[in-house]
C-alpha cells in the first residue's frame, strides 16, 4: 500500500509570533524595551493628515534600526525581514508575513523626512 503524503492543511499550533518565538532572544527582548509609543508621538509630526495611509512609524523605525544594526542596504533589509520572524516581531507584527511591508524607496523617503527635521 502506498503511503499518504503529509497533511499540509493542518493548522499551526501557534497562532502569533509572540507565542512562537523565544522570549529570551535578544531582539525579542529589545522590542519589548523600546518605548514605541513615545517614538510614535515624536515622529508623528513627520506625517500629514492628507493623502494615503502611511506605514506604521514603528515599522519604519524598526527597519532603519535593523538596517544599521546588521549593516544592510534598503533592499537587503526588506528581503531579510520577510525571512526572519524575529525581525517582524521587532517591527510590531503579530502574524508572520510572506511579503515585504513596503518598497525600498519608502525607507529613502522616511530618511529624508528625519533629516529634514534634524532627527
Amino acid at each position: 500500500m502506498k503511503g499518504r503524503g503529509a497533511d499540509l492543511s493542518q493548522t499551526t499550533l501557534f497562532s502569533t509570533l509572540e507565542e512562537l518565538l523565544n522570549p529570551e532572544d535578544t531582539l525579542y527582548k529589545l522590542s519589548d524595551r523600546i518605548p514605541w509609543d513615545r517614538l510614535d508621538k515624536e515622529f508623528s509630526s513627520l506625517y500629514s493628515s492628507e493623502g494615503g495611509p502611511a506605514k506604521p512609524i514603528r515599522l519604519m523605525i524598526s527597519l532603519l534600526l535593523l538596517k544599521q544594526m546588521y549593516n544592510l542596504g534598503d533592499e537587503t533589509v526588506l528581503t531579510s525581514w520577510v525571512r526572519n520572524p524575529y525581525w517582524q516581531y521587532f517591527s510590531g507584527y503579530t502574524i508572520f508575513q510572506w511579503n515585504a511591508p513596503l518598497a525600498a524607496s519608502d525607507l529613502v523617503h522616511f530618511r529624508h523626512r528625519i533629516v529634514s527635521i534634524g532627527l
